[in-house]
């Protein structure tokens, strides 16, 4: 059985959002989704990474996503792109615009990641998996009103 690459996966992902003005199904059936636009930091390369996010309350212009790469023992490459960027570019239902990056940490990141894992259990599944090995990355994307 061959295993699918990842990059075809998300390649449909990213053509069912756009499709579907920002919804997808599958696993992700009724999750606020993401495109998240950067630029390899090594490489230069233009990518887009979809993404599950969680809306700030408070802030209608910004949004969390978790670098949580399902639980493995390493952060994906998309989180070390946006940190040493400080801004990229998302997609959002049928919106396009800029954002900063800022990394959240300490109490903060914990009460994020706790309400986006009780909101979608997968996200504590993360958590286990990677316990003792790394803690996921949260990060706020700040829409830049040009």
């Amino acid at each position: 059985m061959n295993t699918p690459n990842p990059n075809d996966w998300n390649a449909n992902i990213i053509a069912e959002f756009r499709a579907n003005e920002g919804r997808v199904g599958g696993p992700f059936e009724g999750a606020p989704m993401v495109l998240l636009h950067h630029h390899g930091r090594k490489s230069g390369r233009a990518m887009v990474s979809p993404m599950m996010y969680m809306p700030d309350e408070t802030a209608p212009d910004r949004i969390y996503v978790f670098a949580s790469k399902a639980g493995a023992p390493t952060n994906p490459d998309w989180y070390h792109n946006l940190v040493a960027a400080g801004a990229a570019e998302v997609e959002r239902g049928t919106e396009s615009y800029s954002v900063s990056v800022n990394e959240v940490t300490g109490d903060e990141r914990d009460d994020i990641f706790n309400e986006q894992a009780s909101r979608y259990p997968g996200f504590a599944e993360y958590a286990e998996k990677t316990a003792g090995i790394r803690t996921i990355p949260v990060v706020a994307l700040t829409r830049l009103r040009e």
